[in-house]
């Protein structure tokens, strides 16, 4: 090959390897960082208002109908929190990042990844866990219905698809096997149990129409 060539060809591209080349070696780290710092913090908007995204932030919100009051740090995630803070432990940190919905939780009814979610945004907010389903002792229709079924193995997910099962319930209450489907479909079984998670959902659909 003519090295004149390649030489020629090169051009002033600032590529990606050599950031991480850089900042590896330190100075591009030091040149980088104080402009940074000297960067207005930026700002997040949630129900109560505008967050500056480098500050504490004292946050109001409800978990499983019972009102609480935390401090959370910028970086926190809700599962931190809940986990954590709350001592709620139902919600899995699996992968964390994101992918396998074993943290799915429902904020405001809706279901999120709570890995992915920072605590901040959750002020003002309704949140509900596994902890919340069941009521006085008694075991909530998915939750029966998930034991009926034997849709868990491990059990490491179940959670997060009991979580994803009753928003998709709470939006379409006889839903057929496509939509089951894709309501799940954000969540992941490393167990490969779908076929009795998506009969326990059928059974708890039914349960609540009868």
């Amino acid at each position: 090959m003519n090295k004149g060539k390649m030489k020629k060809g090169k051009t002033n591209t600032f590529t990606r390897r050599d950031f991480l080349k850089g900042f590896g070696s330190g100075t591009l780290g030091v040149a980088i960082t104080p402009k940074l710092l000297a960067q207005k913090a930026e700002s997040i908007q949630t129900k109560a208002g505008e967050v500056p995204v480098y500050a504490k932030k004292q946050i109001k919100f409800t978990v499983n109908s019972k009102a609480y009051t935390k401090v959370v740090e910028p970086q926190e995630t809700l599962l931190d929190v809940l986990r954590d803070k709350l001592s709620l432990t139902g919600a899995k940190k699996t992968c964390d990042r994101g992918e396998c919905g074993g943290c799915t939780v429902l904020l405001d009814g809706n279901p999120i990844y709570s890995c992915m979610y920072l605590a901040i945004r959750a002020d003002g907010t309704n949140i509900k866990t596994i902890e919340g389903m069941a009521k006085e002792g008694k075991l909530h229709p998915l939750q029966q219905a998930y034991i009926d079924k034997d849709a868990y193995q491990c059990g490491f997910c179940t959670p997060g698809f009991i979580m994803a099962s009753e928003a998709l319930l709470k939006k379409k209450s006889n839903p057929d096997l496509g939509e089951i489907k894709k309501g799940l479909s954000g969540n992941l079984c490393r167990c490969g149990n779908y076929t009795k998670i998506y009969q326990a959902v059928d059974q708890a659909a039914k349960a609540g129409r009868s």
